[in-house]
This record gives structure tokens, C-alpha cells and sequence, in this order.
């Protein structure tokens, strides 16, 4: 793998040599490109003016943010010259937290960290020790692209996992959803739905997570490739309503533990 970034760790007095790298392999997923369909000449894009209809040269485009309705205030380059964060090649670690303070929500990319150099692994391989055995994660800040990011370090395999983090107000509120109401729940239904949820319990690490879209689209782009008749992949399931609930939470245990058997 080839690293993104090169730095450092720095909490305190102690500095770490380290290099990110992309935790996900773009290698597997699938692109298209637009094709012109008369000679398959590939699609270009050019910046129309809405209120004049004219093609605008990349020089002529501006940044304007709109403030009011058809209200623009116009942001020139020297303008994001003065507020651009000042390169820093170190993730200055704030503090050490419990990782499952951190809400889901808040995950955004993630990637993989590790030492830079052998003169660093002895160094790192401390600091991933500590995090495991401590259960903490590292929460810090580091600069990508003039924008200063929070991230999460935790200990992975011997590795780091550093997640960039989303701010709190990026976030909408789960109560804006709507239809969520509180109603009163039947023991007995209850009762079943955990007896189901109990025996289709089983290790994250034992499931197997088949992606059979991007599958049967590469078995699609191949037989295309050789000429092939096209067929149907596989027919849509249909979607049947639930009538009720108990007759279908009872037959659900039972084929549950059918498998199970």
C-alpha cells in the first residue's frame, strides 16, 4: 500500500513517526463512464450560465454564498488565503476517551495508521498496546486539504483505525424523523421478538457479507465482454405484508432454530 500522509502522533512529550493509508480498496468497485450512444465517444461537461445560457470558461467561475434568496456574497481566493489552516504535519492527540462514548453516527472515513520506519514500530507498537489494554481512543485533529479534521484513534490487529469524525452539527436530529411515536408494546409479542432476536444471535465475525449486486454486475459486464446472450440475474422477491405479528414471529423462531439444529 502507499501512503496519503506522512507525520506524526504527538500527545504530551511523546512524538510518533506514522503514515495513513486508505482503508478501502477502490479497486473493487465497479465504474462506468458516459458513452455517446451514436459512436461511444466519451461525455464531456461544460459550466452553462442558467441566466445566460453561455458556456463559462473555468476562469470566470466564482464562489458566491447565498445568504438570502438570488442574494450572493462573492468569495474571492485571497478570501480562504486568510482563514487556511496552517499545515501541520502531526495529529495532536486532545484526549483519551472510552470508544463507546462515541456514537455511530459520528464515524465518517476511516483509515489505516502505522509506523513510519522500523525506528518508529517500537514507539507505536507501545502506544497500540496501551490502547487496547486500556480500552481508550485517542481523540485529535489533524490538518488534510487546508481543513482541520477531528479524528479517532483505536488500537486494530496491531495496527490503528483513525476514523475522521463528523462535527455535532452536521448531524440532523433523530427527532425530526417523522411518524416516531411512543405506543405500548404487548409482553407477549416482546417476549417473542428477543426469543427470535436470541436465536439469531451469533459473532459479527461469523457472518458472511456477500455483495450480490456487485457480483452479478460483474458476471453482467463479462458476458458482455464475451459476446454472450444476456440472462435474468435472479427473480424480485416480493414483498409480503405481516397480518400477524404472533403467527409470524412463532414461525420465524421455529425456522430459526431449524437452521440452528
Amino acid at each position: 500500500m502507499r501512503s496519503i500522509w506522512k507525520g506524526h502522533i504527538r500527545f504530551s512529550l511523546v512524538t510518533i513517526p506514522i503514515q495513513i493509508f486508505s482503508a478501502v480498496n477502490a479497486k473493487e468497485t465497479i465504474k462506468f463512464k458516459q458513452l455517446h450512444k451514436e459512436d461511444n465517444g466519451p461525455i464531456g461537461y461544460s459550466k452553462v450560465c442558467k441566466s445566460c445560457n453561455e458556456v463559462v470558461p473555468y476562469g470566470d467561475i466564482v464562489k458566491g454564498y447565498e445568504y438570502e434568496p438570488d442574494q450572493f456574497v462573492i468569495m474571492e481566493k485571497t478570501d480562504f488565503e486568510k482563514i487556511k489552516i496552517k499545515s501541520s504535519k502531526a495529529i495532536d492527540i486532545e484526549a483519551f476517551v472510552d470508544i463507546n462514548e462515541v456514537h455511530p453516527t459520528r464515524f465518517e472515513t476511516v483509515y489505516f495508521v502505522g509506523p513510519s520506519g522500523e525506528v518508529a514500530s517500537k514507539t507505536f507498537n507501545l502506544f497500540t498496546t496501551t490502547l487496547k489494554n486500556s480500552g481508550k481512543a485517542g481523540v485529535g485533529k489533524i490538518s488534510l486539504r487546508d481543513k482541520e479534521d477531528v479524528v479517532l484513534l483505536t488500537e486494530h490487529k496491531g495496527g490503528l483505525l483513525m476514523y475522521k469524525l463528523r462535527y455535532p452539527e452536521e448531524l440532523r436530529k433523530m427527532s425530526n424523523v417523522p411518524d416516531l411515536m411512543e405506543t405500548e408494546v404487548d409482553e407477549a409479542q416482546l417476549q417473542l421478538a428477543e426469543t427470535l432476536v436470541t436465536s439469531l444471535t451469533k459473532s459479527f465475525e461469523d457472518i458472511v457479507f456477500e455483495d450480490k449486486y456487485k457480483n452479478a454486475l460483474k458476471e453482467l459486464v463479462q458476458s458482455k465482454v464475451d459476446g454472450k446472450q444476456v440472462v435474468s440475474i435472479g427473480e424480485e422477491e416480493s414483498d409480503t405484508p405481516v397480518v400477524d405479528i404472533m403467527a409470524a414471529l412463532k414461525k420465524s423462531i421455529a425456522e430459526a432454530k431449524a437452521k440452528g439444529a
